[in-house]
């Protein structure tokens, strides 16, 4: 058994503690890692059999949340242990994935399960930068064969001064926040938000950011010298040399190389028939144990055929797949409005990439509730992406959305979120639904353009308008490398990067990357946003030739929202007891209503009429009544001594028997009824806040002329 030993290194600041031996200690390997109060326990284990999926490297990586590291208790009444992964829980676990796969040899087909407990959080530190340096730690001391270590980091941009690891504190006053991940010499994953940052700021928390990396990757490299366990054999995916040579001659007799260039429906259709030609000449001639697994070595070898001959072609004479230079961006075509109903659609069309997002406005009262481990919070603004499998021409179950789905949707909503307007100037709910129609290379882009033109459409003031574009890159053992703007599916499949940029003419405001090579260095990172940026602005251009301003006038289906306020103690008046009065108003004006702390009150309505009346009435109800006013109210109660009247929803008046008329009145009910409307006139108000009325004050004084 491993003995139980301790580490610590300074991080920004603060003590990064790292135990081994004390915890889970059948796993393959397990660490602790805590910074702050902040704690996560990473195990890594390595199956001794081959995986049943045989089409990839079987690796998964489960990020598990657990309410206790808070101190909290699962908010349902009704079901108390946690189940599916929060959208955070399942962006964390992505990040991780995407930094550890690209480190394992393609050819595994042993199980591998790295799983991530959050055993407590302080709410100072997050835990997904804790998370890649456990999930490494626990690799790299564990027997599974892997090629790391790799660290991570975040960089803050606060008031012009780069910020390690900031606190959630100082994370709300930053203009950029990049999350970054890699190895000693290279960063091999990218998350980045930004409130259109400069590609030079950017650039600068990168490098700010790797060299605090490569600092915590030899912290790792030090304690798995120290006490790593010895790697095992792993179960590849290989065939004999012989017979993958001979899979390789087949595939480039047959026409491979030309196989690969065209349009996707081309290329697809093309390479499944050399496939398929290789596939009938080499079975004739294989031995009996060549066949067991032969059409997986076929799919693995024809993958790296193609990917040589992607690379070669790009390397050495700039030719792409569908003969583009490498700047150059397919052809764009972009629609607003082709939807009745909705409040407001885009449709944005790159290539064979098309992505359809719908805009819908909602009261403020309609945000999402976010109930986390780490947060709880309203979001007035949310994005869903959506993946039908019609759009790759393929057949499968339709279910809810998976990592995936999430990610890309995660990854467009923060794209657009620097532009939105505040909620003080649009308080309204706003949902973005992404239905990618076509896809050959970053759907993910087009349903942020799709976004903003959607936005743009439904009269959404944002602030500037947002396109994102995906580059990629080609390199090789030597050092070169070629960047390619506008990646399709055959590059980013082929190819050894995927970076996503999105922003405004301003600067960036999303990123996000993931490698398949060991990662970029700084001069690869520089040249990338720089041919992005003018890749951004073309498609931007691209965009404004069909809406080039948010519409003047809102879609005549969407709601209207009237804001206004009220003194906060009157907010028991207009709710009423157990929410009486509230419910009152929305039955009869067919209005939502929702009141916050502060006294702002917001009418959502689709009808103006029922906007206006439901206004009046609130604004009645808590207004305070004026010596002097006239009101035409309800005879609500009788007395001996006068008839109370409802003026105004819920205050009543008192009109004395000797206000009811210029001549004595007998009785009360000689005059009113309960019931009656009655023209009434505020006498005065006393010292208790009583009203006075007077009917009389309102009743012109018959003059009786006497006879002479």
């Amino acid at each position: 058994m491993m003995e139980q030993k301790q580490w610590s290194l300074e991080v920004a600041g603060r003590e990064l503690i790292v135990e081994t031996g004390k915890l889970a200690k059948q796993a393959g390997g397990a660490v602790t890692v805590r910074y702050g109060d902040t704690q996560i326990l990473a195990t890594a284990v390595m199956s001794k059999r081959k995986g049943f999926t045989m089409g990839y490297f079987p690796l998964m990586v489960d990020y598990e949340e657990r309410y206790y590291a808070a101190g909290k208790i699962k908010g349902s009444r009704f079901i108390k242990r946690e189940g599916r992964p929060s959208d955070e829980a399942v962006l964390t676990g992505r990040a991780v994935d995407r930094t550890i796969r690209p480190l394992f040899d393609m050819r595994m087909r042993n199980e591998v399960q790295v799983v991530i407990s959050v055993q407590s959080i302080d709410g100072e530190n997050d835990p997904d930068i804790i998370s890649i340096i456990a999930a490494s730690l626990a690799l790299s001391i564990s027997d599974v064969p892997w090629n790391g270590p790799v660290a991570a980091t975040k960089v803050a941009l606060i008031d012009g001064e780069l910020v390690i690891n900031p606190t959630r504190e100082q994370s709300e006053e930053t203009s950029l926040s990049l999350t970054l991940a890699g190895t000693e010499g290279k960063v091999n994953m990218i998350e980045a938000d930004a409130k259109e940052s400069l590609e030079e700021d950017v650039v600068r928390a990168f490098e700010a950011g790797h060299a605090e990396i490569a600092k915590i990757a030899k912290f790792i490299s030090d304690i798995k010298a120290e006490v790593g366990k010895e790697k095992r054999e792993p179960i590849l995916l290989v065939g004999s040399e012989e017979t993958e040579n001979a899979i390789k001659e087949s595939l480039i007799e047959n026409g491979l190389e030309k196989a690969l260039y065209g349009n996707k429906e081309e290329i697809e259709s093309q390479t499944s028939e050399v496939k398929e030609k290789a596939k009938e000449q080499l079975l004739e001639k294989l031995a009996e144990e060549e066949l067991s697994n032969f059409d997986d070595v076929l799919g693995l070898v024809f993958d790296e055929v193609c990917d040589g001959i992607v690379h070669k072609n790009i390397l050495e004479s700039d030719k792409r797949p569908d003969d583009r230079k490498p700047e150059e961006i397919r052809q764009i075509t972009c629609d607003t409005g082709i939807l009745p109903r909705p409040h407001g659609s885009g449709l944005f069309t790159r290539g064979e990439t098309q992505a359809l997002t719908v805009t819908t406005l909602g009261a403020p009262g309609d945000h999402q509730i976010i109930d986390t481990m780490e947060v709880d919070e309203k979001k007035h603004y949310i994005h869903h992406y959506n993946f039908p499998p019609f759009s790759v021409g393929e057949v499968r179950f339709m279910r809810g959305p998976g990592r995936r789905e999430i990610g890309h949707g995660a990854l467009a909503e923060k794209a657009l979120m620097p532009v939105l307007p505040p909620t003080e100037k649009f308080p309204y709910t706003i949902l973005l639904v992404s239905e990618i129609l076509e896809s050959n290379g970053s759907s993910s882009m087009a349903a942020t353009c799709g976004s903003t033109l959607s936005l743009m459409h439904a009269g959404v003031p944002i602030i500037r308008p947002v396109s994102g574009i995906a580059m990629g890159m080609m390199s090789d053992a030597s050092g070169n490398y070629k960047v390619l703007s506008d990646i399709q599916g055959a590059e980013d499949h082929y190819g050894d990067m995927d970076l996503k940029v999105a922003g405004t003419e301003k600067g960036i405001t999303a990123l996000q990357m993931d490698v398949k090579m060991e990662g970029i260095d700084v001069e690869m990172f520089k040249a990338t946003l720089s041919q992005a940026k003018e890749g951004r602005a073309y498609i931007l251009g691209k965009m404004l030739e069909e809406i080039a301003e948010p519409s003047k006038e809102m879609s005549p289906y969407a709601p209207r929202i009237i804001t206004m306020s009220i003194d906060p103690e009157k907010i028991r008046t207009v709710i009423g007891p157990g929410g009486k009065m509230i419910n009152e108003i929305i039955e009869k004006t067919g209005v939502n209503i929702d009141i916050e702390d502060d006294g702002s009150v917001f009418i959502t309505a689709v009808e103006a009429k029922g906007g206006d009346e439901a206004q009046k009435i609130i604004f009645d109800l808590t207004r305070e009544i004026e010596a002097g006013e006239t009101f035409e109210g309800t005879v609500v109660r009788l007395m001996d001594f006068g008839a109370f009247v409802e003026v105004l929803p819920g205050k009543d008046g008192l009109v004395h028997i000797s206000e009811m008329a210029h001549e004595r009145v007998g009785k009360v009910e000689d005059v009113v009824k309960i019931g009656d409307k009655v023209n009434v006139k505020v006498k005065e108000i006393d010292s208790q806040g009583r009203i006075n009325l007077s009917m009389k004050a309102l009743i012109e004084r018959k003059v009786v002329k006497k006879e002479a």
